[in-house]
């Protein structure tokens, strides 16, 4: 595993701007500026005119960068090239993660549903019909085995002629995909505004997640104001899982039972209690004379203190068994984790590893495979060089991963490849095979450095006490230190 030329730092930056080029796509003006990366009006070379406008988006690289948002464009590259229809941007060309991480996709000529909301509360009949389009936007990916995971006004545009279009799929999951950030991330979710229960109980599976944030929209669109607010912690944000919100007509009395029966529907903290298809939602809105009334239809006074007390209560008892994970259901495929040393690209060990993996794989073609390189953080106040700085040394050892693992052979869509920051290799192994339910870990026996020591200092030793799986070590023979004598 040979390692790669380092990059300078800034490099990526200083192309990601007006004037700059970047993979032969010449960049306009900056349409977007987020926490993670940029989007620019892009020009195609002429040898690769898709024949419609185009724009593309880069994560931020560099000084003081995390590594989350190269994570976010993986899957974003993963899932758009494998969309279609108009309620998401056509894919056109993704860069090279290894070195000039990009996307290109379609511009899309239309209206930002944050814009839209400035005006809210809006009249039921606009919410109706924006609400079923945004619904027949979220229908359409889940038919395709993808949930958004980050379902807020900002990633909506609606065309001229009333279709909505999906952004951003950097926290979306793929069902036949590896989820990086469910395996990289304690905790992976979009806004807090948004996010649904079963995400604040780390639960990337349940495309009803999308009906309940596309509910907090409804409510937003309806009354003005978010139903959860801005929470700032963790904890404020779990409020969600037992605290029922005032009902819109509380707010606006203007907003019709029908039209609150479906907002608080949606805000179900129980999946099962919500809607089950965005396809229903999008029926319920376009037909308000056929949607079944119950008694919450008609509320217009927020629960009191001593009701919301009883949910909090009642929750607190079945937190556990509150969300059903899909997950759960069905036959599990076997995975298996292979801890990869990227930090030491001519270890002896990598060639007896790779040979333990590929017979493995061999055995078993159904299994997901994991391969994970924990490596030590980057400098403190990064260098000029890009390894000194987060995104670099996560691209340079993500680039270490990839050409580890290209000689197994093994689709794409069963391996997923993490690098992971942390000063304890074998606790952060272990906490990574808890938390993916990881069946069997390969590993490499204590190196000739490591053996000076005790075993019991080894990541090896620590991991293979201490898994609540199957370990195997892999162990490269001795070497003959001393020649055979000259029989001459």
């Amino acid at each position: 595993m040979g390692p790669a030329t380092p990059r300078h730092a800034s490099t990526m930056r200083e192309q990601l701007r007006s004037g700059g080029i970047i993979g032969g796509y010449h960049l306009g003006q900056c349409i977007h500026q987020g926490g993670t990366g940029s989007i620019y009006g892009a020009s195609a070379p002429a040898d690769n005119d898709p024949g419609f406008p185009i724009v593309l988006k880069a994560p931020y690289l560099g000084h003081g960068e995390s590594a989350i948002g190269i994570i976010g464009l993986e899957m974003e590259q993963t899932i758009l090239a494998r969309l279609d229809g108009a309620h998401v941007p056509r894919f056109v060309a993704a860069g090279d993660v290894r070195a000039s991480p990009y996307i290109v996709m379609e511009r899309i000529d239309g209206e930002s549903l944050a814009k839209t909301m400035t005006h809210a509360p809006l009249a039921p009949e606009e919410i109706a019909w924006i609400g079923a389009a945004l619904a027949d936007a979220i229908h359409s990916i889940h038919r395709q085995d993808v949930i958004h995971l980050d379902i807020k006004p900002e990633n909506f545009l609606l065309r001229p002629m009333g279709e909505a279009v999906l952004l951003d799929f950097g926290f979306a999951r793929h069902a036949r995909y590896p989820d990086l950030l469910a395996e990289e991330k304690e905790f992976a979710a979009g806004s807090a505004a948004y996010v649904s229960p079963e995400q604040l109980q780390h639960d990337r599976s349940d495309p009803r997640s999308d009906l309940f944030a596309l509910g907090v929209v409804l409510y937003e669109l309806a009354t003005g104001v978010q139903p959860f607010g801005q929470p700032e912690t963790f904890a404020g944000m779990r409020d969600r899982i037992w605290r029922r919100p005032a009902p819109p007509r509380a707010l606006n009395p203007d907003v019709p039972p029908w039209l609150q029966e479906i907002v608080l529907r949606c805000l179900e903290p129980a999946a099962d209690a919500r809607y089950q298809s965005a396809a229903h939602i999008a029926f319920d809105l376009r037909h308000p004379e056929q949607v079944a009334l119950s008694g919450r239809a008609t509320e217009t006074q927020p629960l009191g203190v001593v009701a919301q007390a009883g949910r909090w209560w009642r929750q607190r008892r079945r937190d556990v068994a509150l969300v059903p994970s899909v997950r759960s259901g069905g036959r599990r495929v076997p995975v298996i984790m292979v801890a990869v040393d990227s930090e030491h690209p001519d270890d002896e060990r990598h060639p007896a590893l790779q040979a333990a993996t590929r017979q493995l794989l061999s055995l078993y073609p159904e299994l997901r495979l994991m391969c994970i390189s924990v490596v030590k953080a980057a400098p403190l106040g990064e260098g000029p060089d890009a390894l000194d700085t987060r995104t670099g040394r996560h691209l340079e050892h993500k680039m270490r991963l990839r050409h580890w693992v290209e000689p197994l052979g093994f689709p794409p869509s069963r391996v997923s490849l993490h690098v992971i920051e942390g000063a304890n290799a074998g606790g952060t192994l272990l906490d990574l095979a808890r938390a993916n339910h990881v069946d069997l870990i390969v590993l490499g026996a204590p190196g000739a450095s490591e053996r000076a020591l005790a075993w019991w200092r080894s990541v090896a030793s620590n991991v293979t006490a201490n898994a609540h799986c199957s370990v195997h070590v892999v162990r490269v023979p001795e070497r003959r230190t001393e020649m055979e004598p000259d029989s001459a």
